[in-house]
């Protein structure tokens, strides 16, 4: 049986494409079970300086392969609720991830794959895309997802689209921030190379740093003073920390940074 996903890997990046698309790329437990080891397995490589998401054929993710569902219906509570927690293991690992995650979306999404795009850190999508959140009217929610939509979309855009379940284009994905950027299909490769190409010229240490420090900031908000000194305590270690010091001489020196020059030392 072929894998439900593709591994590439071009110098420090690692493609995962979703590679079922007689089915829109839909989720069963075999996708979710090796696209969630994949990334555990990239999080911990250190050659791997970013990644990419994307699907296979004309669309990003139809959300839950038909069968698959038919199965839960079918299923107790019991183990409907394991299945839930594997696809909420599997939205933590990636938006967990300590390395910067780019969504490459070629085409629509729906349900879980909305959720998919929300977990990573940027997502360039093409025209003509579709995109819902379209559970409410299988007498669903999408619950596993929230948190991860709500803090790309805000709670205000989720209460409609939860709700109503309406589907909405690439221009009001990109205006109510689930998307940053649209672009023609013939222009995703080129925009998402460029996107790559502006990843590279960050440390890699203070990317896994930036998104730990936003994780927190949405998931454990704090006191300001006490926000302000772990924020200055960060900054302290940052700045004294062999990446920071690389990083500031680079600088001052007018050159470019090892890790931009593809340097892994």
């Amino acid at each position: 049986m072929s894998s439900p996903i593709e591994i590439r890997r071009t110098g420090a990046v690692a493609t995962l494409t979703l590679a079922r698309p007689q089915v829109h790329n839909a989720f069963d437990d075999a996708l979710i079970a090796r696209l969630t080891g994949a990334l555990l397995e990239l999080d911990r490589d250190t050659r791997v300086r970013a990644l990419v998401l994307r699907g296979a054929g004309s669309t990003f993710s139809a959300g839950a392969d038909l069968h698959w569902m038919r199965a839960m219906a079918d299923a107790g509570r019991e183990d409907n609720e394991a299945d839930a927690v594997r696809l909420a293991a599997l939205m933590r690992a990636l938006d967990r991830l300590s390395k910067p995650v780019l969504a490459c979306v070629n085409g629509s999404a729906y349900g879980g794959g909305v959720g998919l795009i929300a977990c990573c850190d940027i997502a360039i999508g093409v025209t003509g895309a579709k995109f819902a959140l379209s559970e409410v009217k299988l007498g669903l929610a999408p619950a596993v997802i929230s948190p991860y939509v709500v803090a790309a979309i805000g709670l205000r855009q989720a209460r409609r689209l939860f709700l109503s379940g309406e589907v909405i284009d690439a221009a009001e994905a990109q205006h109510i921030g689930l998307l940053h950027t649209v672009v023609p299909p013939g222009q995703l490769e080129d925009a998402c190379a460029r996107q790559l190409h502006l990843l590279a010229k960050g440390g890699p240490q203070a990317q896994a740093t930036c998104k730990r420090l936003l994780r927190q900031m949405r998931d454990a908000p704090t006191s300001a003073d006490a926000q302000d000194a772990d924020h200055a305590a960060l900054i302290a270690r940052l700045r004294v920390s062999a990446e920071g010091q690389e990083g500031m001489r680079a600088f001052l020196d007018k050159r470019a940074p090892h890790w931009a020059n593809g340097d892994e030392r």
